[in-house]
């Protein structure tokens, strides 16, 4: 499936390759599996380590680019079907690195930013390459309780969430929230043979009501997150039909259960200018297992709605292209119809505003033309009757009296 060639677009490099080619990964693999080896790329590559490598740059952004393709289900799956050109028109995203914009480019994210305009964030390669290394400093956060804090932009708080074997068997919770309407992530790191921790899932705040939140649910069944980037992208692509892609958001998550011990927790700022206030708190999922049933059972709906609205997008689209053939055959037909009726009046109001007599004898076909003034002047209403005047009336009247005169 591999192939080359040039793609528009800042976000693309300069030649494709394929996708699990440059991330060395087998097409089989799973999720998991192509998050971590994006993870372990873009740390090698990241531009802000290879300063004196040009290059870097260029295989940096190959690798973000190809992640961007098989970390996106529809996109893996459109570019397993038909390659490259599946995505030609689609519009390939990157994320941003903040700590790698200057202030003028970041002022202008946060700008778009606060208009609604859906900018992805990366995570700071410091950060990842400090959790990597095993160097950062982890507080404890118990199940059932919560911590507050400030974090700076780019940073991050790391929590260490100690469970129990029942706890694990009932799932766990943990959630943060920012009354402060802060942006930031949610991490969870997985333990590395070498000590270190890798990123392992990751969720951004979102506005709920009065509060930014985020949340990660690990319940022994497969849970699913919502990018609404998907959903901002495909409405300012293709408004009429961004109603066909509201559920393409829904992604699964890579970790749906979590063993005893200790696991690796983050809160990361995402402001764009000022640290970003939170409250981080853990939560055995047995107090909610009424809870717990009712998202399985709704997901479950959901998927099978999505998979629905696929084929019922190719049918709209159809519908759609044949009622616009139909329109169009109608304004022509109107048109038609419109111009033959007024050819119809024009051609009538010859016989009504105007009148051609033919000349039996004489040069061939001239012809003498009246018109309706000259045939109001010769009729009978005013008083002309084959060319008789007024006069010869009044001297047949007269004639009459004369004679009747004379009997008398």
């Amino acid at each position: 499936m591999a192939s080359s060639g040039k793609m528009e677009g800042p976000s693309a490099p300069a030649v494709r390759r394929d996708p699990y080619e440059v991330l060395s990964v087998p097409r089989d693999s799973s999720d998991q599996e192509i998050k971590s080896a994006y993870r372990k790329l873009a740390l090698k590559y990241h531009p802000d380590k290879n300063a004196s490598n040009p290059e870097a740059s260029e295989l940096f952004k190959e690798v973000a680019y190809s992640y961007s393709i098989l970390s996106d289900p529809e996109k893996r799956r459109q570019y397993d079907t038909a390659g490259f050109e599946a995505l030609e028109n689609e519009g390939m995203d990157m994320e941003i690195d903040l700590s790698n914009l200057g202030t003028v480019n970041t002022m202008f994210a946060a700008l778009f930013s606060k208009l609604g305009v859906p900018i992805k964030t990366t995570i700071s390669p410091n950060v990842l390459e400090e959790a990597m290394n095993g160097t950062v400093t982890v507080r404890p956060l118990p199940v059932g309780t919560s911590a507050t804090g400030k974090v700076d932009k780019q940073c991050a708080h790391f929590f260490g969430v100690t469970i129990s074997e029942e706890q694990a068997h009932s799932g766990i919770v943990v959630r943060v929230t920012s009354p402060a309407q802060s942006k930031f992530k949610l991490l969870y790191f997985e333990q590395e043979v070498n000590g270190g921790y890798g990123l392992a899932l990751q969720e951004d705040s979102q506005k709920t009501g009065k509060v930014t939140s985020a949340g990660m649910y690990f319940l022994h069944f497969q849970v699913y997150r919502m990018d609404s980037t998907v959903n901002a992208l495909a409405m300012a692509k293709d408004p009429e039909a961004a109603f066909f892609k509201r559920l393409e958001g829904l992604q699964p998550c890579e970790v749906s259960a979590l063993k005893p011990g200790t696991h690796i927790f983050a809160v990361y700022g995402d402001n764009f200018f000022k640290p970003a206030s939170y409250m981080i708190e853990a939560m055995c999922a047995k107090s909610y297992e009424d809870t717990t049933e009712r998202l399985k059972e709704i997901e479950t709906k959901i998927l099978a709605k999505r998979n629905d609205l696929r084929q019922f997008e190719t049918e709209y689209r159809k519908a759609l292209a044949r009622f616009q053939e139909v329109t169009n055959r109608y304004t022509q037909e109107r048109e038609a119809v419109d111009d033959m009726l007024r050819e119809r009046d024009s051609i009538h109001c010859s016989f009504t505003t105007e009148r051609t007599l033919l000349n039996p004898v004489g040069a061939g076909s001239s012809s003498s033309r009246y018109t309706t003034e000259h045939s109001i002047h010769g009729s009978p209403e005013n008083g002309s009757v084959d060319g008789r005047d007024k006069s010869g009336k009044k001297k047949w009247f007269n004639l009459n009296l004369n004679r009747s005169d004379k009997k008398a």
